[in-house]
């Protein structure tokens, strides 16, 4: 019962139809109404002619001929059929998306190219209409012309179009019904109306119709029999032979093939660039690999052109030139116009047409396609998603990082700064810069080149937490590069680059990294490190304004504890400047007590009578003082330790390249905070109880006891110092191995000891060697 139900109300509503009505298209001197529609099962555009059979009874002969021709007639310049319905109320009949040609006309919207273009087309069709179909259609005029999407002029209209075989003509009894047909009739059939057809050619009333709408066209309108035979705006080339078309003779008028020969010869009225265009493009996959090649140098040349329809292009060009590049064989120069052509394209038709086709071509192994693809990157970018780039294009491109082809992966280093924006921070900072590293060392100094120039404009992209070291680490190794251009990409890439970096790394990498470009063989690369130089001089300079004066904290006055005090070194002249120094640095006030003389007859030592030894009070005797093992060894400790700095590595062995490479286990800045802390320590509060290896440096040590002497009671801060000095020496730990030992230092005079720079003299001269000697690839860095 449901489905009887559901049965009656579908035949209630009419006739299956798979399509939808839309806006209704204006349409003059018709016996149609027209609506643009869709259909349901897509929503691919389409146009829909209707026919209310109880309004328009009288004209339905002429609406189910049509319909019929339509059926039966097929040919590319006649209106396509999808479907049609026909009942006792109505007729429906979806056809392609169409445009009557008369909007066109009356707002002169087409350049005199496109018309000749669109009358060459009406021609062809109705050659064959007349022709190879024997057929008269007998409806030429504007209003019976339409567009399609593509911008081709379509021949619709065939109410009374008739074959002169068929027994039964329709244009003989039902011509005069066709709306305003009077003002389009030849003077014939205006006299005997449309059985004269029959005595004449069969060209004849279609010939008559085209010349008027050849003066239709190219006018803006057609007002009446006065405009016809007039050659007014009608161009010089075609005037002559339109004026055969509208012969009031039938058997004098020229036909429309006849007409279309004369335009097509040498020099003729349609020898244009747009029609030789369009006729090639049917058959680009037959033609030869020459024709080809001039076809699509002609092609190239009008793409761009105002003159040219852009429909026809997005429509008809595309799709053909799209089947080339994929099967055809059409190679880059095909797809570099096809990219030019797409620019045309709005989002949707992008997606549709050209994304698929973008993909699949990425994947090809043709070297040449995947560099016209890299080339034609920045066109089609913007109309990529994110995901499809990271999921379907990055992973087929970076196979041109490692080609063998250099110019696939110049391409590919190139195209990186299109895509990178389309990458996620992962794939940025973990594969892609991998890729760009290995590049960086490629043997093509081009490549070199571009690699530098590409982290320079990709900077902003690359993670803050490795951004500055892998910067760094880029810069400073194509600094050194021997290819003139890839120094100087470096120093302009520092320059583009100099917020990316901290204070401290301006300091102590980039400058030092930077000035040997200040004295390079090429008068370019030292006229842009100075540019460079100047930019990070400037932002150091700021920078220090903004520091403290000091960083020590103030003294306080009412302390009164024992230890170590910060004093100025006062300008001394002569031998006395380092121990006044050093005695400056101590105070002596903490010691308590008196020196006893000692008990055993033996004088005790400076250092005992200043530190209360048990042997000074009458305990048993400290043993004497072993001799030096080695002079050399014990290095003279300067009385400003505590406030002086490791000596600077030099330029060339200083290693930019690795921020983690060094020496090991050892690292220079905690030794300087150890050794400062210890000796901090050790002046507050000296231990006398460790015997001294050596008083001084400068005397060979060869007897068993050192020969002891009154000295007043003046302790010997000297010895003691050097004696601490020799004791954190032998308590270090053993270089790295492989490094060489220290050359023996021979003693200095004690005015001279204060510029040897004691022990920290020896480990940074050290480290600087080894470093020398370390592998400096910037790829460890880019973790």
């Amino acid at each position: 019962m449901d489905f009887l139900k559901s049965a009656v109300a579908s035949i209630a509503k009419g006739p299956a139809f798979p399509y939808s009505f839309g806006d209704r298209v204006d349409l003059d001197q018709s016996v149609w109404t027209l609506h643009n529609g869709t259909r349901r099962e897509d929503g691919a555009k389409c146009s829909i002619f209707s026919f209310d059979v109880n309004v328009n009874r009288n004209r339905l002969p002429l609406a189910k001929n049509a319909l019929r021709k339509l059926r039966t007639l097929r040919h590319p310049g006649v209106v396509k059929v999808l479907d049609t319905v026909e009942t006792d109320q109505l007729i429906y009949i979806a056809t392609e998306r169409l445009t009557p040609l008369a909007w066109s006309i009356k707002r002169r919207a087409l350049s005199e190219e496109s018309l000749k273009w669109g009358l060459h087309n009406v021609a062809k069709t109705l050659k064959f209409i007349n022709d190879e179909a024997c057929s008269v259609h007998g409806n030429i005029r504007a209003s019976s012309i339409y567009t399609s999407e593509s911008g081709e002029w379509k021949i619709g209209g065939l109410d009374i179009l008739s074959s002169m075989k068929e027994d039964d003509v329709i244009i003989f009894s039902q011509g005069s019904l066709v709306p305003d047909i009077g003002r389009y009739s030849p003077p014939e059939v205006a006299r005997n109306g449309w059985e004269s057809v029959r005595k004449g050619p069969t060209h004849a009333v279609d010939a008559y119709q085209y010349g008027i709408l050849i003066s239709e066209v190219f006018s803006g309108g057609f007002s009446g029999t006065d405009q016809i035979g007039s050659t007014k705006n009608i161009p010089l080339a075609m005037q002559a032979n339109y004026k055969r078309l509208t012969h009031a003779v039938p058997k004098m008028r020229l036909s429309v093939a006849h007409f279309l020969e004369q335009g097509s010869r040498s020099g003729g009225f349609f020898v244009t660039p747009l029609i030789q265009l369009t006729s090639g493009i049917d058959n680009l996959g037959l033609k030869s690999e020459t024709e080809k090649d001039a076809f699509l140098s002609e092609l190239e040349a009008v793409a761009d052109s105002d003159d040219f329809p852009e429909d026809f292009f997005k429509v008809k060009v595309l799709p053909e030139l799209l089947k080339s590049v994929e099967f055809g064989g059409g190679g880059p120069k095909s797809f570099a116009l096809v990219m030019r052509i797409a620019t045309k394209l709005s989002e949707d038709e992008y997606d549709s047409q050209m994304v698929p086709v973008i993909v699949r071509l990425f994947s090809s192994p043709d070297r040449a396609m995947r560099v016209c693809l890299l080339d034609n990157l920045p066109l089609m970018i913007d109309h990529l998603s994110q995901k499809i780039v990271t999921d379907k294009i990055f992973p087929q491109m970076v196979t041109g990082f490692g080609d063998l082809a250099p110019i696939v992966r110049e391409q590919t280093v190139k195209a990186v700064l299109v895509i990178v924006p389309k990458l996620s921070d992962r794939i940025i900072n973990g594969e892609l810069l991998r890729h760009l590293a290995k590049t960086a060392n490629d043997e093509q100094p081009g490549i070199r080149t571009n690699t530098t120039i590409c982290l320079g404009k990709m900077a902003r992209n690359l993670g803050a937490g490795s951004r500055a070291k892998v910067l760094s680490a880029a810069f400073s190794r194509s600094l050194r590069d021997p290819f003139m251009h890839a120094r100087n990409a470096a120093l302009m890439a520092l320059a583009a680059t100099a917020d990316v970096f901290s204070e401290d790394d301006c300091a102590t990498k980039m400058l030092p990294a930077i000035c040997p470009s200040l004295v390079d063989k090429e008068k370019v690369i030292r006229d842009q490190a100075n540019k460079t130089l100047n930019i990070y001089l400037e932002r150091v300079r700021k920078f220090g304004q903004t520091l403290p004066d000091t960083v020590l904290p103030p003294p306080s006055a009412g302390s009164s504890a024992p230890g170590t005090r910060i004093s100025t070194p006062q300008p001394v002249i002569g031998n006395t400047q380092w121990m006044g120094w050093a005695i400056s640095s101590f105070k002596i006030g903490g010691a308590t007590g008196e020196i006893q003389p000692n008990s055993n007859g033996v004088k005790p030592t400076p250092l005992e009578r200043a530190a209360g030894s048990p042997s000074a009070n009458g305990g048993p005797s400290r043993p004497s003082a072993r001799p030096a093992t080695s002079a050399s060894v014990v290095p003279q400790v300067a009385s400003g330790l505590r406030h002086s700095a490791p000596s600077p590595p030099e330029p060339e062995t200083e290693d930019f390249g690795n921020d983690d490479a060094g020496w090991g286990d050892l690292d220079d800045e905690q030794e300087d905070h150890s050794i400062a802390n210890a000796w901090a320590n050790d002046l507050s509060t000296p231990d006398v109880s460790r015997p001294s290896t050596a008083s001084h440096a400068s005397k060979p040590s060869t007897a068993s006891n050192s020969t002891t002497y009154d000295d007043g009671g003046e302790p010997d801060f000297e010895g003691w110092l050097n004696a601490q000095a020799a004791a954190k020496l032998a308590s270090k730990r053993p270089l790295p191995k492989g490094l060489a030992a220290a050359k023996k230092v021979t003693p200095a005079p004690a005015p001279a000891r204060k510029a040897a720079g004691g022990l920290k003299a020896v480990v940074p001269q050290a480290a600087a060697k080894a470093k020398e000697d370390e592998d400096d690839g910037w790829g460890d860095a880019w973790g």
